[in-house]
């Protein structure tokens, strides 16, 4: 069994849009600026109340929204790739991987359910698997305040119940080796402890989170088995995460502080014959220097154990075990590309399939740029099904993709990725870079 750290990190921004430049974006990724700094193998980031207009569901559809889009551009300079984002309102889940793992990670979904009465409430999920393991992350937004406690319940309760994947094997969220849930939970504190905001203030800054945790609302339910039980969280010692001032570090005494934010793990220890799974977790903090939300952000890391080695050989594009190569080698094998020209009708490329792999009408074969930083970055793409001819070497095709943009300079990369009708998708294979030119000149 080898290891695979996970580094997740939760925010309500409050609607907050006009973003500061200057706000420490590092320090919510807990990155610094050394060159070498030990880097984790997924970014996992849960963002609620991020701004959403009535007339900005087509764009919110098709793009990034400011936080995440600011997030990215930092991992993407640290060589990460970002699998999948789903959007539900307010409510965003972004995983993203190193560009080392990419074709060892199979059958991304993701999805999401509406909670509340009005709907504006719910989870958003992304699943995927890696190195013979089952991963499911979680991102929801539970019913608000005080009086609401029942709500939260029935709102946990209808997610692990509505929500289904399109993966057979792991449709529910519970089917998965790993389960990870984070968020703005609303848990308060117990409404029988009856204390003022200011006397629970004096209590914080008296050090004394011990008392106030004994009267944790998520903590009370999960030991009553009412929601959560499944779960465990590492117990928190920083400070309530809710509600401040905006613009401080001050608690605002309209509403009593509370730990609405937090992250919780499962683990399915023994689904495996001769493996035992296993979560470490490593740190469990907020971070108070953001003040442009009445939440303060939180972040965990963790180390999993897969039940497959990790691959340590590198050939420039994929790490190769000789033991699981089904998990590491190119599914589909690339001919090298000379280059390819801007403005011809079509760019011609060849690759073999090496396994046999299922016939989706939605494969794709896209355009990359060497260095692309998310699986929606294409350049240009095209179906699988039309664009590919069989050569008379079995199991070899020939492709012809039409219309590489002008504007496309530099270096670039074919990507193969299989989608099924439901748009689960697993990337089989990545070919050499290679140069976009200008087309010779003709008298």
């Amino acid at each position: 069994m080898d290891n695979l750290s996970l580094y997740l990190a939760t925010y309500n921004v409050g609607t907050n849009d006009s973003f500061d430049q200057s706000l420490p974006l590092l320090d919510l990724l807990s990155l610094s600026e050394e060159k070498n700094e030990k880097l984790p193998d997924f970014f996992v980031i849960g963002l609620q109340e991020v701004k959403s207009k009535p007339m900005n569901r087509l764009l919110d559809a098709l793009f990034d929204d400011y936080w995440t889009y600011a997030l990215r551009n930092i991992l993407d300079e640290r060589g990460y790739v970002k699998l999948k984002s789903i959007r539900l309102q307010g409510l965003v889940l972004s995983v993203f991987t190193l560009r080392k793992h990419l074709l060892n990670v199979r059958e991304i979904d993701a999805e999401y359910t509406r909670t509340g009465k009005w709907g504006i409430k719910g989870a958003v999920c992304i699943r995927l698997n890696i190195y013979g393991c089952s991963i499911c992350f979680v991102n929801s937004h539970l019913a608000a305040h005080d009086f609401n406690l029942k709500d939260r319940e029935a709102d946990y309760n209808n997610i692990i119940k509505d929500l289904e994947f399109h993966v057979e094997e792991t449709s529910k969220i519970f089917c998965h080796d790993y389960v990870f849930w984070l968020g703005d939970l609303n848990f308060r504190l117990t409404s029988d402890y009856e204390k003022t905001s200011e006397e629970i203030e004096r209590s914080i800054l008296a050090n004394d989170l011990r008392t106030l945790l004994e009267r944790d609302e998520l903590r009370y339910c999960i030991n009553k088995g009412r929601s959560f039980s499944e779960f465990t969280e590492q117990e928190p010692d920083f400070a309530p995460t809710f509600k401040f001032k905006v613009g401080t570090s001050d608690y605002d005494h309209k509403r009593r502080p509370a730990w609405c934010d937090r992250i919780l793990h499962r683990v399915n220890s023994n689904k495996y014959e001769n493996v035992t799974l296993k979560v470490d977790q490593l740190s469990y903090k907020s971070h108070p220097s953001y003040m442009i939300s009445d939440h303060k952000p939180v972040s965990a890391e963790f180390i999993i154990k897969t039940p497959r080695p990790i691959p340590t050989m590198y050939d420039g594009l994929s790490y190769i075990s000789d033991v699981f190569s089904d998990y590491s080698e190119h599914v589909v094998q690339f001919d090298k590309v000379s280059s390819w020209e801007r403005g011809k009708k079509h760019n011609k490329a060849y690759y073999k399939i090496t396994k046999e792999i299922p016939a989706n009408k939605e494969d794709w074969i896209g355009l990359f740029r060497e260095k692309f930083g998310s699986l929606d970055d294409y350049a240009t793409y095209e179906y699988i099904s039309n664009c590919a001819t069989p050569t008379e070497e079995p199991e070899k095709f020939e492709v012809a993709i039409p219309g590489v943009p002008s504007s496309c300079r530099g270096n670039y990369c074919l990507l193969y990725l299989s989608q099924t009708e439901d748009k689960v998708m697993t990337v089989l294979g990545i070919s050499e870079p290679f140069p976009i030119v200008k087309p010779p000149d003709r008298d």
